[in-house]
């Protein structure tokens, strides 16, 4: 039975704007225990900000987090999938990407997210990675 990406993806994932300071996002990270959020603009995809983007791109520049946008963090070449389509598309352009998450987009609107982790929970739940995935986090 052909599994589709809506059968997995968290759907409505939290958004922020790309004005969104870098450290009002690393608190929304932290308070809804989150690796990434969507950068929207008017509802329209933009981007996807890790936790890793925002250390990598703007803490470790010395970057103030109050005064630096998410809009210098993103990763902006996002690979995207829609709700229909075939989670074998998603995990194949995870490979190729070389990135563990993917925005579900529906007529350019973010209506959800993919992570590796949730593939490791559906595909694989006994693997490390579905355990660790599954876990509650540490808090």
């Amino acid at each position: 039975m052909t599994q589709h990406v809506s059968d997995i993806m968290t759907g409505a994932p939290v958004t922020v704007e790309p004005q969104a300071s870098v450290g009002a996002v690393a608190r929304i990270m932290r308070d809804q225990d989150l690796g990434a959020v969507l950068v929207t603009d008017d509802g329209r995809l933009r981007g996807l900000v890790t936790d890793r983007d925002l250390v990598v791109r703007s803490l470790a520049e010395g970057s103030d987090p109050e005064r630096t946008t998410v809009a210098d963090a993103i990763s902006g070449d996002l690979v995207t999938v829609s709700p229909e389509d075939d989670l074998d598309l998603a995990i194949g352009l995870m490979r190729e990407h070389a990135v563990r998450r993917i925005p579900v987009v529906e007529d350019g609107r973010a209506v959800g997210i993919v992570a590796i982790g949730d593939l490791a929970m559906e595909r694989d739940p006994e693997s490390a990675l579905g355990d660790i995935s599954a876990a509650r986090p540490n808090t």
